[in-house]
């Protein structure tokens, strides 16, 4: 769904309430029968087009998927590559932020100034710059 489809390219506030809702939406989704941990994530592409995901848990408990993996899998078969903003939803007295591997795979299509949205069902938290969230990371880039 692009932003334009959404009627909000040139209400920044009325795309963020967007991301926010389609990141609570997916979490309210996610598949927890195990851990009772749902979470969601919703991007917005530098393209303008928005995607989601949810967790989803398997009882071969390592065979399972973190809502941000999913989000970014649905971005890349949608046909862009870049995060410009991702919100991560999750529920609880701490933050729900991306693991060490969703924030390497969040790196993978991120620049240094990404940004990383932490939520929880009232709103966002905390925001994070993707260069905050994983310092001194490996990307792309050193294989070059």
């Amino acid at each position: 769904m692009s932003k334009s489809e959404l009627n909000m390219a040139d209400n920044p506030d009325a795309l963020n309430s967007k991301l926010f809702e389609l990141a609570t939406a997916a979490m309210n989704r996610a598949y927890v029968p195990y851990s009772r941990f749902p979470v969601g994530a919703a991007i917005e592409a530098h393209s303008g087009e928005i995607y989601a995901g949810c967790n989803v848990e398997n009882a071969a408990y390592p065979e399972g998927t973190c809502a941000e993996a999913g989000a970014i899998a649905a971005m890349v078969m949608g046909g862009d590559t870049q995060i410009k903003h991702i919100y991560v939803m999750g529920k609880g007295d701490l933050l729900v932020t991306p693991c060490g591997g969703c924030r390497q795979k969040i790196r993978e299509f991120s620049r240094a100034d990404t940004e990383i949205h932490i939520c929880d069902e009232k709103g966002v938290r905390k925001t994070l710059t993707m260069e905050a969230l994983l310092p001194f990371s490996f990307g792309p880039d050193n294989l070059v």
